[in-house]
C-alpha cells in the first residue's frame, strides 16, 4: 500500500510546473516557442542548403570545406570582411558597417529563418561579395561559406 505522502508527489510536481509556466517571462516563453519550432525551420534550411551545395559543387574546383568557409568569412579584402558587418560570431546580431542597420544572426541554430530561401541566399551572396571583395564570389567560396554556416 502506498503512503499518502508518496501519492501526493505527482500533484505537487504538477502544481510547481503550472506555477512556473504561469510565472515565466514573455522572453522565456518566446525562447521555448523558438526552440520547439526550430526543427521545422532547420529542416527547410537543410533542404535548401543541400540543394544549393549540390548545384554549386558542379562548378567548384574541389569538395567544400568548413575550414575554407571560415577562412573566406574572415578574409580581409581592403579592410573589409564578412565579419565587418556580421561580427566574429554568426550567433550574434551584426550591424551594417555603412548603414548601421541591425543584421540578424547568420547561424540557423539561432535564427531558424536563415538559409531557408534560395532567392535570399543568392541575393545576399551577390550583394555582399561585391561589397566585401569587390567581385562576385566563386562557386567554391559560396559552397564553403554555405557549408560552414549550415553547421552553425
Amino acid at each position: 500500500m502506498q503512503s499518502s505522502k508518496n501519492s501526493s508527489v505527482p500533484s505537487q510536481m504538477q502544481s510547481r510546473a503550472s506555477s512556473w509556466i504561469s510565472n515565466a517571462s514573455p522572453i522565456l516563453a518566446t525562447a521555448v516557442i523558438v526552440v520547439v519550432l526550430s526543427p521545422v525551420y532547420s529542416r527547410a534550411a537543410s533542404d535548401t542548403t543541400q540543394a544549393m551545395l549540390q548545384e554549386l559543387a558542379a562548378e567548384a574546383a574541389e569538395p567544400f570545406s568548413t575550414s575554407a568557409g571560415i577562412a573566406t568569412w574572415n578574409r580581409d579584402a581592403n579592410g573589409r570582411s564578412c565579419t565587418s558587418c556580421h561580427t566574429n560570431s554568426v550567433h550574434a546580431n551584426g550591424r551594417h558597417e555603412r548603414t548601421g542597420k541591425i543584421i540578424e544572426p547568420m547561424a540557423p541554430s539561432v535564427n531558424p529563418q536563415r538559409l531557408t530561401s534560395r532567392k535570399k541566399i543568392n541575393k545576399w551572396f551577390f550583394r555582399n561579395c561585391k561589397w566585401t571583395f569587390g567581385r562576385e564570389c566563386t562557386a567554391q567560396e559560396k559552397g564553403d561559406i554555405l557549408l560552414w554556416l549550415s553547421q552553425q
